[in-house]
């Protein structure tokens, strides 16, 4: 195991209109906002769901592929340098433009190309 699932994030217009959405339908608790980013927790701090305030949002439309569903796993990792290296050699791709060191994440594709993050030192 490279890690552990951190959280599902979903993409959206208004990260804080559509929080209060999901703590309706799933009883999750309202955990920290920035405006931009809103993470929902349950009880015992998980699952998390976050939300990502997204500019230009275009809305998927089921089943239609030429609007896909636009949604990314964070994976909690111990140590990025080692987390890193597993997923490379797994077949993932880094993805420049997203992340740091001094965020905490790195954005990453799978071997189809859908994103993910390696997060660390996060709640």
């Amino acid at each position: 195991m490279i890690g552990r699932l951190h959280s599902v994030v979903l993409d959206c217009p208004d990260a804080e209109e559509l929080a209060e959405f999901y703590v309706e339908l799933t009883g999750l608790e309202w955990a920290d906002s920035d405006g931009y980013w809103v993470t929902l927790k349950g009880p015992d701090g998980h699952p998390r769901l976050c939300l990502q305030s997204v500019p230009d949002f275009q809305p998927p439309r089921w089943p239609d592929p030429a609007y896909p569903q636009q949604c990314h796993l964070d994976i909690e990792v111990d140590d990025i340098r080692t987390a890193e290296k597993a997923v490379l050699r797994l077949g993932a791709t880094l993805l420049r433009g997203g992340g740091s060191r001094a965020c905490g994440f790195r954005v990453y594709a799978d071997p189809v190309g859908h994103p993910f993050c390696l997060v660390w030192g996060q709640d």
